[in-house]
């Protein structure tokens, strides 16, 4: 579908958007308070006033001229109504200007509307007959249509409609959820009322089951955050065995999870209506991921909301229930989840070519693309990618040679500043060269926590030392953290690191230790035993060190991992390094660790998912190779809902991304990125065996092993994922504390 061309510069920004969402907000708490939206809206008076107020705040026309605000703005302000559980017959006028406005051109019939003179219900199913200029039939569910004037219903190649004043028309209050009238359902009996149609060109037509599928999404989405809100707010406050019932672990994941699952329909949300409104050709394929993920999730948050409220959440004078119902209505219509997985699948299976669709990350980013793809296609293709591939997956860890090669380009240092030998290109930047290095399948480089813990802790002398030859792929460095008695709870680690003289003496074990093979181990020990000082504040003794490997008194036992890799258990027997080899000062090591995890945990989740998105692209050609996979209706299924949540970690990567171009990544949302992604690498493996079946659970070597073992390779790796940078239960509660603001 064409969408007239328009400079994005006039577009409204993010600016416009938070205004827009502040002032209904305001509005609509003064002029639609939730403690009497209820009785409200069976009030045919009170609701059309709502709707005159709504008009006199430019909502009648919006989306008819994109300048003064397109689908991002219309998504906006259908969920404040969601949020404020206010009738007004929104979804109707939006869809209408967005059709009629801007992709029709057909202004003249739009004046009533944005004058407030007409109130236009839409039909979300049912069957109209149009006979000239008469309509019948029965319609079920329509949305507005208690207070409507005209009636907006989708034909196949436009739309019509209706004079629902002039006789004709008989509209009855839908029993729905136990409810009569919930969410503005009603059912409409149409016998030879006053009608027009409205033909429209076929990609415009094509566009408006989608267009409305976004707009109550959207309005399923605000209810669903409004009860959500609720729900977190009530664990603060309810006490329970003599605490917040939101100091609970069990309560605490529970509302992570809510929160995780609204992060993804907003963004997601907020991401198709985008392609829209910048007229991108793939705008179709964002707008059914939207619904794909979106739909379901809002319906399980809303059941996990009312798990969080117990039985105050029953009572029907309670806000929770009519934003139940909401979420669950608006997200059942024109087809719902099933039909937008459907759709996803069709774009992926159908074309023998297709791809996930690849993001725009602007001019810069979008050229070191280009550049590191042209590059690899000369140094890491023919028999050296295929010689590398032919190595057990233990062996493929690293290689040296390709990281000299790579060392050449400074990419190494992409995200370095450039007094240190870096590039200091932004995170989106530096999301394009991950995405590109994970579809080659190169071999792993750097050292980013080492190098980050250096820039920002380390001394001069240091920097000048270990830097460089970070740089030119000369050096690895390991992570020496986790120990017997300390892994998730770092701060109970208990090697040792005593001063003497001009040396530091380590003492002690580290174990699942990963690249144990490289040239130094960046190594957490505890300078200060002092048994008072450990029992107020554990992490405050603990100071960070550059180990050479070959150091005396290091023994290393290596161990291969589930996955084919390996770590190992390392033994530090008396050894001695420079005094110089701290990094940062004595007792402050935890500072120099969390800062260096912090930038590396708010790309992780990124790193996970464009290692999925990948080897979904290699699962899609396989099913695309098997011709009854290709039109099994459960394989195309698994293969939508997996796209839908591709798009979803794809999401929360780049708005990341965006933020530490902002400034710095909340750590909610790098920890929500990394515990989403994680799990949607496990849900990918598991998906991909049942897909292809046995042959898929051949690993590297195997005759008939499909992708060299890669599928069932991908599954066990998972798990590590899960773990690593910190487990998921782990982020879950800091999801919960940080960004929920639940008790500790």
């Amino acid at each position: 579908m064409k969408i007239p061309d328009i400079d994005p510069g006039l577009l409204p920004g993010d600016e416009e958007r938070a205004l827009l969402r502040d002032s209904l907000r305001g509005w609509l708490q003064q002029h639609w308070p939730a403690t009497g939206a209820v009785k409200r809206s069976a009030d045919s008076a009170a609701a059309t006033v709502l709707w005159s107020g709504l008009v006199q705040q430019g909502l009648g026309a919006l989306g008819s001229d994109p300048v003064e605000g397109g689908l991002r703005e219309a998504l906006v302000a259908m969920e404040e109504l969601g949020r404020a559980a206010a009738p007004a017959p929104l979804a109707g006028a939006l869809l209408a200007n967005l059709l009629l406005g801007r992709l029709g051109a057909q202004l003249e019939l739009l004046a009533p509307l944005h004058q407030g003179e007409m109130r236009l219900a839409v039909a979300l199913d049912g069957t109209l007959q149009i006979d000239g200029s008469q309509a019948g039939g029965t319609l079920s569910p329509v949305d507005g249509a208690a207070h409507a004037t005209q009636l907006l219903a989708l034909l196949p190649q436009g739309l019509a409609l209706v004079d629902l004043r002039a006789g004709g028309a008989q509209v009855e209050p839908a029993r729905a959820l136990g409810l009569e009238g919930a969410a503005g359902w009603c059912q409409l009996r149409l016998h030879n009322a006053p009608a027009r149609s409205v033909p429209l060109a076929p990609k415009a037509a094509a566009a408006a089951r989608p267009l409305l599928r976004l707009l109550l999404l959207a309005r399923a989405h605000g209810a669903a955050r409004r009860a959500f809100e609720l729900a977190v707010d009530y664990a603060k406050e309810r006490r329970q065995f003599g605490q917040p019932i939101g100091r609970f672990q069990a309560v605490q994941h529970k509302l992570a999870n809510g929160l995780i699952a609204l992060e993804g329909v907003r963004l997601t949300l907020h991401h198709a209506a985008a392609a829209f409104d910048l007229g991108q050709p793939d705008w179709r394929y964002h707008a059914a991921a939207a619904p794909a993920f979106g739909a379901q999730a809002l319906r399980q948050v809303a059941l996990e909301t009312h798990h969080a409220f117990g039985a105050i959440g029953y009572a029907e004078e309670h806000e929770a229930p009519r934003h139940f119902r909401r979420a669950h209505l608006d997200t059942l219509v024109l087809g719902g989840a099933i039909e937008a997985r459907r759709e996803l699948a069709a774009w992926l299976l159908d074309d023998d070519t297709a791809t996930l669709p690849e993001y725009d990350l602007g001019a810069a980013g979008n050229a070191l693309r280009r550049e590191v793809r042209d590059w690899l296609q000369t140094h890491w293709t023919g028999e050296r990618k295929a010689a590398f591939d032919r190595q057990p997956f233990h062996e493929r860890e690293f290689d040296a040679a390709f990281a000299r090669d790579i060392g050449r380009t400074g990419w190494i240092g992409l995200a370095w500043p450039h007094e240190f030998g870096g590039q200091a290109r932004s995170p989106r930047e530096q999301l394009a060269f991950i995405e590109v290095m994970e579809r080659a399948e190169a071999p792993r480089i750097g050292a980013a926590v080492q190098a980050n813990a250096l820039i920002m802790h380390g001394t001069p002398e240091q920097r000048a030392r270990y830097l460089p030859e970070m740089l030119r792929g000369e050096a690895m460095h390991g992570m020496g953290y986790s120990e017997p008695d300390a892994g998730s709870d770092l701060a109970s680690l208990r090697t040792r690191a005593v001063r003497d003289g001009d040396q530091w003496v380590i003492n002690g074990q580290k174990i699942w230790t990963t690249t144990w093979w490289g040239k130094y181990m960046f190594l957490a020990a505890r300078t200060d035993a002092d048994p008072e000082q450990y029992r107020k504040a554990p992490h405050a003794g603990i100071s960070m060190f550059i180990v050479p490997m070959d150091t005396p008194g290091i023994s290393v036992k290596p161990a291969t991992t589930m996955y084919d890799g390996s770590f190992a258990n390392i033994f530090y027997d008396d050894v001695r390094i420079p005094a110089e080899n701290i990094v940062g000062p004595v007792n402050g090591g935890w500072k120099v660790l969390t800062d260096a995890l912090a930038n590396e945990r708010g790309t992780v989740g990124g790193g996970i998912v464009l290692k999925v998105a990948h080897a979904f692209d290699l699962l899609c050609r396989d099913v695309r190779a098997e011709p009854a996979l290709r039109r099994d209706p459960l394989v195309r299924e698994r293969i939508g809902t997996l796209a839908a949540d591709i798009e979803v970690g794809r999401q929360l990567m780049l708005h990341c991304a965006e933020l530490a171009e902002s400034g710095t990544t909340p750590p909610a949302l790098g920890a929500i990125s990394k515990v989403f992604s994680g799990e949607l690498m496990e849900r990918f493996g598991e998906t991909a065996l049942d897909i292809l079946g046995p042959r898929a659970a051949l690993s590297q070597g195997a005759p008939g092993a499909l992708r060299n073992g890669r599928y069932e390779q991908n599954l066990r790796h998972s798990l590590m994922w899960v773990i690593s940078i910190g487990t998921n239960e782990i982020q879950r509660s800091l999801i919960a504390q940080r960004g929920l603001g639940l008790p500790r």
